[in-house]
């Protein structure tokens, strides 16, 4: 039948809600206004389904399954109905038992008996894969809505969001209609405003289409290996790597070439690295072999001079990482946008962790100075670099090695974003 349901996990939902509002996700620490809940839950599943709402599934815990009062407020509300499961007591903190089990059962009986075409599910419970699952294999589509974090952790299994048909947020703004944070005095406190952070990620637009989202992945791959990353070249916007100009002897096939190529480019003796043409248009010293291999696994190549002990000069070796730039709201937002966005693409790992460094630092200082070390990225920066892109199964042991190429590809793409910013930021006004 054309017609939706809500399954409400009020743990998630009021948790996340207080977690988001009071910063504990305490429900004591929130007041709810329930009427206005409910109603925003039905207009907003009848606005994203484009059909009528059949009911309200309302998933709590209670101690004995003994209702409490906001659960006799709910269950005489219309289309709304209250399950109860047991609510224990342990270690000093309290715990349901049963909810899941009861939210399994509601979810397969009705996508079993067809009792709906749309089910929405509010939760963040992997538990629930199996029965979203066996629902979709009903033939039912099962729509999933998560709560804005407020602590930076995300509250919502990732095997659910991957499963999920459809998926919605429900941020600080929809939430503050019907929840309010109280003050250690038991008043409430006013609504904040909504944190500027998540505004891409909540206003972002519906899943791609099958086509739009192979014709996305197939520009993705064409871009992945541009002709200034196949010989190991940098954009003009960016300073080159010595001696490795357009069409040079660079390695090809890798993206950013590591310090045993760069020791046989060669570069002028007692200087450090110079743009391509200043090295053109230079009469100066000669250029011979540099035997100074910096951040190489060759012991005894290795420069141990200034900075951090890795040959880096100290402006480079104190730049800021990206997790100090990061607010825990902002971790939030970037592992929603990883989830849900972010395909795994090495070269595309590496544009995403640059875009968001460059657009958190606040000292344009940093870009420049992290510009002159082209090609080699700060040690403390590319190891979290590095260690970003495991999350997306990168650099994983293949046949017992470490997939080199993979490095070089997220690397290829940490430069190709900072040297898009470079140029933005270097272009003439009115370009």
């Amino acid at each position: 039948m054309d017609r939706c349901v809500v399954l409400v996990d009020a743990g998630y939902l009021l948790g996340a809600a207080a977690s988001l509002l009071a910063g504990e996700p305490a429900r004591s620490r929130i007041t709810v206004d329930h009427t206005t809940l409910v109603q925003g839950l039905r207009e907003r599943a009848e606005a994203d389904t484009q059909h009528p709402l059949l009911r309200i599934y309302w998933f709590d815990g209670a101690p004995d399954r003994v209702p409490q009062p906001e659960h006799r407020r709910l269950r005489v509300m219309p289309r709304v109905t209250v399950r109860l499961g047991a609510l224990t007591r342990s270690d000093g903190r309290w715990a349901q038992k049963g909810v899941d089990a009861a939210m399994h059962a509601e979810l397969t009986e009705l996508a079993r008996n067809r009792a709906c075409s749309d089910i929405v599910l509010v939760t963040g419970d992997g538990d629930l894969l199996p029965g979203l699952m066996a629902a979709k294999e009903h033939g039912v589509a099962v729509h999933l809505w998560a709560v804005q974090a407020g602590d930076g952790d995300y509250n919502q299994s990732e095997d659910l969001v991957a499963e999920a048909d459809e998926r919605r947020v429900l941020d600080r703004t929809w939430i503050t209609r019907a929840v309010r944070a109280k003050e250690l005095n038991g008043i409430c406190a006013p609504p904040p405003s909504p944190g500027p952070e998540i505004a891409a990620i909540l206003s972002a637009p519906l899943p791609e289409t099958a086509a739009a989202a192979a014709a996305a992945a197939a520009g993705r791959a064409a871009d992945a290996r541009p002709d200034a990353e196949r010989n190991g070249t940098r954009p003009a916007a960016a300073a080159p790597c010595p001696g490795a100009e357009r069409g040079g002897d660079a390695p090809a096939g890798r993206g950013v070439p590591t310090p045993k190529d760069l020791a046989g480019l060669g570069r002028p003796v007692g200087q450090g690295p110079q743009p391509a043409a200043a090295q053109s248009a230079a009469t100066g010293p000669v250029t011979t072999p540099s035997a100074t291999l910096r951040w190489s696994s060759d012991k005894g190549w290795v420069d141990r001079g200034a900075g951090n002990g890795l040959g880096e000069p100290p402006e480079t070796a104190s730049l800021p990482m990206l997790a100090q730039l990061t607010s825990a709201e902002q971790r939030w937002a970037d592992r929603e946008e990883d989830i849900t966005t972010v395909g795994g693409d090495p070269f595309e790992v590496g544009q995403v962790f640059a875009r968001r460094w460059t657009e958190r630092i606040t000292d344009s200082i940093h870009l420049q100075h992290l510009s002159t070390e082209y090609p080699r990225i700060p040690h403390r920066i590319d190891g979290e670099l590095l260690r970003y892109a495991a999350r997306f199964g990168l650099l994983a042991h293949k046949d017992d090695q470490i997939d080199e190429h993979d490095r070089y590809a997220i690397r290829a793409g940490f430069w190709r974003e900072i040297d898009a910013r470079t140029a933005a930021e270097h272009a003439p006004a009115g370009d």
